[in-house]
């Protein structure tokens, strides 16, 4: 019956009956299943066709479909089964409309075609089938396998909506946010239903949080597809039928947007166009994280502070678990773990750490306490469908929860962070937003939601509620803090997240395993526009030995958010834990993050600015070399730093993959061709990093932690090129939103070399003027022997050869272009 559904055929009233029987026994046998729909209806030919303004609506004479222009390279498609659209609001999509230059419809004799200058969508005439195709050589990007259906609901009301679409031979498909396994979801079938995965496994599924959005490559060229529905949603990869994608969900409609490409990169920051990017964080938010649950009493938080200024290693943040609450009452301290919190945090801030806390969703049921008083009183918390209230136990004990979907709720939560505020707590944790209910996993189904006006149960709230809860928390902070940057972390989260807050891969294990899988974990949500992402260095349950601990660190040390956590039932694991040698390849990776402050940091604007992904898996570089599609160790973070972390236990070497160009091995700086592999030594003490020929890296001193020092010059590491390459660098205050008014300051570097010169241009945009005047230079593998130095047409008379083989020498900040002449 499945497979005639899928088909589009027509399905007979005789040809039910032994499915109706076989469901009703099913039912009567497991009274709680849910009571399953029996017949699916399909889209037939199109017979309507109205324009209104940008949306195009076709009918088949009771169903109707609308097809958006959202911009030249985005359409939308909206399926109404009986001819009533829903009210048209998305929590991941805050404006539709974009930029459009022309459009129109045209009427052939086998379809309508809407055109835009890049690409054109057909609805097929006869059976409602839509294809999407590239203008310049009319490649079929996308295209139905059957018309869209859909299916009554007789429990709960509403449909089930479905789409299929056909899946090519060498089609492989990447994204879809949170999930485990391999890069490639070739083959797979996948669940959005967020879940509190504790100690979760390869392959496993749902994890924590929900991004319907993934990306097709097919004849080297890319696609996006972004089912933005909050229901419980399903994929299937080609794993039920090898010609078949298919994507639908349990209620809401069937919308999606097609995004083209064709390459990947477009892709992901047209769908960023869409959903958001992640607005620039706390310059110290960069640095490394210390971690544990917990860290009490007050003595055992200074012990943990004097470990990493004693021992010198970098740390910015320090981080407190549920048990510094009293009885786990969000808003409050334990005063006998913490007596005078304000001058502990202030204390920790003249050491240069910032404080960052736990909140979780649960509120304690107890009348002597303020939060719950102030949420009973307002009516802020969930109710169930005949007007109890929505209770569960978590860490507190029965707990009652807000409805975050409330915008007069998230503003009451977000307000609740004044006294943390005040006392100087730099950073929020909300974790257990699944929402997590001990026993029962979750809400039920019957839970009512505000839906910002737009009504719903927690069917259609679910996968939301934690997006809402970060933020309502980020908001507050915003306004609390007084343009001062929030930093917040979430657990759980749907598509347009990033614009409220970071995430980690949640509860996972000190194993091998898990080191590979968060590698790829990471990757794959920096492609599906969740850039800010770590991993628990380490591992959360377990117990690391010494080597992965370490390992663990030099992934970490290019994880764009940087934390190392643990659970309380396992051994300590600072980065001193396991001793020598391990302390000091530890802190030589931790001070290299440092190091290279500058050029993550600018990586972060690249991305809040342009969309670009921090983290670029191999495919997104070279998706036309069909190899990469299976390649998932090696990335890059941002375009000039490429990171092939090892994964083995015991390992001293590995084979690496560079792509297309030249690369310089960071180490030793040894010149290496891309488009190949090459074997890298790579012994505990070392990871395969490489540079980009003709990038440009900043530098700055190492420090403590952010802001400790003064920068009184910046380095400069060049490496030469025979052709040009572009690096920026960016720079601002760090922690307020004065970049949005352009006080900031965006330089790009051109590089480009040949066998007897090298050319270093410079060019500025904003309004911040940085305090230093100059920049120390090293430059590295420059083929001739240097004869002659200009800066802007001046000589330079004081540049030497290192012992590295590199050129130094120094000039003003403010240079336009220098000129290094050889023979």
């Amino acid at each position: 019956m499945e497979e005639q559904r899928e088909q589009g055929k027509e399905i007979k009233e005789e040809d039910k009956i032994p499915e109706i029987v076989e469901e009703t026994i099913q039912h009567l046998n497991n009274p709680v299943t849910d009571i399953k729909p029996i017949v699916k209806k399909y889209l037939s030919a199109v017979q309507k066709v109205k324009k209104e303004g940008n949306k195009f609506f076709f009918s088949d004479g009771d169903a109707r479909v609308e097809v958006r222009v959202v911009s030249d390279e985005i359409i939308r498609v909206r399926l109404a089964p009986h001819g009533v659209f829903l009210d048209d609001f998305s929590y991941a999509v805050p404006v539709v409309d974009q930029k459009v230059t022309t459009f129109k419809i045209t009427e052939q004799e086998d379809h309508y075609a809407i055109s835009t200058n890049t690409i054109t969508c057909k609805v097929r005439k006869v059976d409602f089938e839509i294809s999407f195709v590239e203008n310049l050589n009319q490649m079929v990007m996308s295209e139905d396998e059957a018309p869209m259906h859909w299916e009554e609901n007789v429990e709960f009301g509403g449909y089930y909506v479905y789409a299929t679409k056909k899946c090519h031979s060498e089609e492989n498909f990447f994204g879809l946010g949170d999930k485990s396994g391999n890069m490639n979801l070739r083959g797979r079938h996948f669940q959005n239903w967020n879940t509190d995965a504790y100690s979760f496994g390869w392959d496993q599924d749902p994890l924590y949080r929900t991004i319907p959005f993934y990306i097709g490559v097919n004849q080297q060229a890319a696609y996006g597809i972004f089912f933005d529905n909050t229901f419980r949603s399903y994929f299937d990869f080609g794993k039920e039928d090898q010609q078949k994608t298919s994507f639908w969900a349990d209620g809401g409609e069937l919308q999606y947007y097609y995004i083209h490409g064709p390459h990947m990169m477009d892709v992901v920051k047209r769908y960023q166009t869409l959903t958001g990017t992640h607005p620039m964080p706390p310059k110290w938010a960069l640095g490394y994280h210390q971690c544990r649950w917990s860290y009490y009493p007050e003595k055992k938080v200074k012990e943990i502070a004097d470990g990493f200024r004693s021992r010198n290693i970098p740390c910015d943040a320090i981080y407190l678990d549920i048990d510094y609450m009293d009885g786990y009452r969000c808003f409050t301290w334990n005063k006998n773990y913490f007596p005078d919190p304000k001058r502990m945090i202030r204390e920790l801030a003249n050491d240069g750490f910032k404080t960052v806390v736990m909140i979780d969703p649960g509120i304690k049921v107890d009348d002597n306490y303020w939060v719950f008083k102030e949420g009973k009183e307002h009516n802020y918390f969930c109710r169930r469908s005949d007007d109890y209230f929505m209770e569960g136990h978590v860490w507190p004990g029965r707990c009652q929860f807000p409805d975050f979907t409330n915008p007069v709720v998230r503003e009451w939560w977000g307000n609740l962070y004044k006294e943390l505020v005040d006392i100087g707590v730099a950073g929020v944790w909300n974790d257990m937003n699944e929402p997590a209910v001990f026993g029962a996993g979750t809400f039920p189904n019957d839970v009512r939601h505000n839906f910002d006006g737009y009504r719903g149960s927690h069917r259609k709230a679910h996968n939301v509620y934690g997006m809402q809860m970060v933020r309502s928390t980020y908001d507050g902070l915003k306004k609390l803090m007084r343009n001062k940057r929030p930093f917040t972390i979430t657990r759980a989260g749907y598509s347009g997240m990033q614009r409220y807050g970071c995430v980690w891969t949640g509860d996972n294990v000190a194993t091998w395993e898990h080191l590979k899988m968060g590698n790829i974990q990471c990757q794959r949500m920096s492609v599906s526009g969740v850039p800010f992402c770590g991993t628990d260095i380490g591992g959360f349950s377990g117990e690391p030995d010494a080597e992965l601990f370490t390992r663990w660190i030099q992934l970490g040390t290019f994880s764009p958010f940087m934390r190392a956590h643990s659970a309380g039932d396992t051994a300590e694991r600072e980065p001193w834990s396991f001793g020598e040698p391990y302390t000091s390849i530890n802190r030589t990776f931790i001070e290299l993050r440092y190091r290279l402050m500058p050029y993550l940091y600018s990586v972060f604007w690249e991305h809040h600015r342009y969309g670009f992904p921090i983290l670029r898996p191999l495919v997104m570089l070279e998706q036309e070399n069909v190899g990469n599609h299976y390649r998932q160790d090696e990335f890059t973070f941002g375009d000039k730093i490429l990171v092939c972390p090892v994964l083995e236990q015991g390992a001293t070497s590995r084979m690496v993959y560079l792509p297309k160009g030249k690369w310089y091995n960071f180490w030793t700086h040894e010149i290496l061709t891309g488009e190949s592999e090459h074997l890298i030594q790579a012994a505990l003490d070392h990871m395969p990093l490489f540079v980009r020929a003709g990038a440009v890296i900043p530098e700055y001193p190492v420090m403590q932690y952010v802001g400790e020092k003064n920068i009184d010059e910046v380095l400069l590491n060049i490496y030469y090129s025979d052709y040009e390459v572009n690096s920026f660098f960016f720079e601002d205050h760090g922690d307020t939103f004065a970049y949005e008014q352009d006080i900031y300051s965006e330089k790009k570097f051109s590089v480009k070399g040949d066998r007897n010169k090298l050319s270093i241009e410079q060019s500025a945009t904003g309004l911040y003027t940085p305090n230093y005047e100059l920049y120390d230079y090293t430059v590295i593998g420059i083929p001739f022997k240097v004869t002659k130095i200009t800066i802007d047409e001046k000589d330079v008379k004081d540049y030497y050869i290192d012992e590295r083989n590199c050129l130094r020498f120094k000039s003003n900040k403010n240079f336009m272009t220098v000129k290094i002449y050889g023979e």
